[in-house]
């Protein structure tokens, strides 16, 4: 396993000096006898050990020697793995760290997406109070209801990204938490063993505990006792390879939802650009129609004032031709003769009478005429109007509120 700890071996000094035994704890061997007799070599041999109790003494000091090497083994073992230990938990620490920033990022650009979406439902209500033929689903509409649905989804991508981190943020800090026992186990094995290393005969602190020999059931064996440890640093290297795809997928997801935003928004800018620009050119040309309507309103309303005077300036001389019939009417017996001036009176009526029923009708068809071009122009107005309101609809308040919508930098969580 890569995070498995080499540790080299020093090798064991046999001689107890070596391992800072004292020199007084060494045995002394015996000096060969020298040639003496009677009482004045007496008592230098009584002051002599005998071999075996020699021997035991010799043996048991290299069993400590021993045990003491191997000791600074074991405490070799434990630093390794305590400094390993120790790295993982400051990479988890570290990723902890960083995936909290992201948290906090993926917060953020959730609350920026309210102020989109904001916008983009005001604008949609602002629409839907149109008037008239302008009240259809044009392009900006679809382009609204599109970025709406786009937010949704951005939105509940982002809660779903963010439960991921929290998860992940739990699972880094339970591993980090295991590693960190282990390691404050380790510590003061650590140290109970450093304790042991610095005993030997001349230490004033031992004492005698004779339960201590007996073999507890819990006790780990070292096959079991790396594997435990190796178990918890696989644990932990998973939990930060986890960490790490999340941390780049969190980074591409900020950086995709935001250009998705601002694609979408952008989108729908140019379709109120361009249904600002239609709707300016429908207005201009339905103010220059009515300008027209309005210059034939003027002239029918002229040709119905000539049509009236003309009307008027035929009854006084229809009054004067019925007049004189009616006198001629009078005369008497044989005066009453159908004579040229009577035939002319007559025929003076009649081409009267056909003139003012010629005018009447021109006046009639006139003032139809004249009442359509009002309608038209009443028509034309209503128009005017309507796109004047979705012109102010359009451009004055929604490309206006518009201009609200969240930077790149706020989208990503910045």
């Amino acid at each position: 396993m890569s995070s498995e700890v080499s540790v080299s071996r020093p090798h064991c000094d046999s001689r107890a000096v070596a391992l800072g035994f004292p020199d007084r704890d060494l045995p002394v061997e015996p000096e060969p006898p020298q040639p003496s007799s009677g009482s004045a070599t007496a008592g230098y041999r009584s002051a002599k050990c005998d071999p075996a109790a020699w021997f035991s003494n010799y043996h048991g000091i290299l069993d400590q020697a021993e045990v003491t090497c191997l000791l600074g083994e074991r405490l070799q073992d434990i630093h390794g793995w305590k400094s390993e230990l120790q790295r993982h938990v400051e990479r988890l620490q570290a990723d902890t760290g960083a995936l909290l920033a992201l948290k906090t990022r993926l917060e953020r650009a959730l609350d920026a997406t309210e102020t989109p979406y904001a916008i983009a439902t005001d604008n949609l209500n602002c629409r839907a109070r149109r008037l008239g033929p302008d009240l259809v689903r044009d392009s900006v509409e679809e382009e609204l209801l599109k970025e709406v649905d786009l937010i949704r989804s951005v939105q509940a991508l982002l809660k779903r990204t963010t439960a991921q981190v929290v998860a992940q943020i739990r699972m880094n800090r339970e591993a980090k938490q295991t590693l960190e026992f282990d390691w404050s186990d380790k510590y003061q094995a650590y140290n109970f063993d450093d304790q042991c290393g610095k005993y030997n005969n001349m230490s004033p602190d031992t004492q005698h505990h004779p339960s201590s020999a007996i073999m507890q059931d819990h006790v780990s064996n070292p096959a079991s006792w790396t594997k435990f440890t190796q178990d918890n640093l696989s644990k932990a290297l998973q939990e930060e390879h986890a960490t790490s795809s999340l941390r780049m997928l969190v980074e591409q997801l900020l950086l995709d939802t935001t250009e998705d935003l601002r694609v979408q928004c952008s989108g729908v800018d140019r379709a109120f650009s361009q249904r600002c620009v239609e709707l300016i050119e429908a207005k201009t040309q339905l103010e220059m129609k009515l300008a027209e309507v309005l210059g034939q309103i003027g002239a029918q309303e002229r040709n119905i004032v000539a049509l009236q005077q003309a009307i008027h300036n035929k009854e006084a001389p229809m009054r004067v031709a019925q007049s004189r019939l009616y006198l001629r009417s009078l005369r008497p017996n044989m005066e009453l003769c159908r004579d040229a001036p009577q035939l002319s009176l007559e025929g003076e009526v009649r081409q009267i009478d056909a003139t003012l029923a010629s005018l009447h009708q021109q006046l009639s068809e006139a003032r139809g005429s004249l009442s359509h071009l009002e309608e038209s122009r009443m028509a034309l107005e209503k128009d005017i109007n309507c796109k004047a309101h979705s012109l102010f609809t359009e451009r004055d308040k929604c490309m206006t509120h518009r201009k609200r919508y969240p930077t790149v930098s706020t989208l990503s969580g910045y």
